[in-house]
């Protein structure tokens, strides 16, 4: 695992628009998603970590401030060949402890309710279940974990 350098944004911004278009079923509009073309600068004082294979990106994730106290967990993505293998639990964990580092005493995070490998990713990391958002189409499930000190 890695700090983003701005040399990897192509790459991890290509392996995130992946990720959402095998969720999504199809291809993702890039346009959609204007915060993937230059992630340290839409999440200004957050922390993107980058897993690699030799010099390739397979995981990320991006753990960014949102209040006193409160950090959110945004743009978690592992690629399709190496899930199973932890990338997203150690990903998830130097995220978490990124935020606590930073004096963090809760992190947050959300993903559509029907994706049951992150939904178990959070709940299996010890994240709570607080809430649904519902989007007509589809529904996000909203999970926070405390962080103790």
């Amino acid at each position: 695992m890695a700090a983003l350098r701005a040399g990897d944004q192509p790459r991890v911004r290509a392996l995130i628009l992946a990720g959402l278009a095998e969720r999504w079923g199809g291809d993702t509009d890039p346009a959609a998603n204007p915060d993937l073309d230059d992630l340290a600068a839409a999440y200004p004082g957050g922390t993107t970590l980058v897993a690699w294979l030799a010099d390739t990106p397979v995981g990320t994730g991006t753990v960014v401030p949102r209040r006193p106290g409160v950090e959110e967990i945004v743009r978690m993505s592992v690629a399709p060949a190496v899930r199973g293998r932890g990338v997203a639990r150690r990903l998830l964990g130097l995220l978490v402890a990124a935020a606590g580092a930073r004096g963090a005493t809760r992190v947050v995070c959300e993903t559509c309710a029907h994706w049951d490998s992150a939904v178990r990713l959070y709940l299996g990391y010890g994240f709570t279940l607080v809430g649904y958002t519902d989007h007509g189409h589809y529904r996000d499930a909203h999970f926070a974990l405390e962080l103790y000190r």
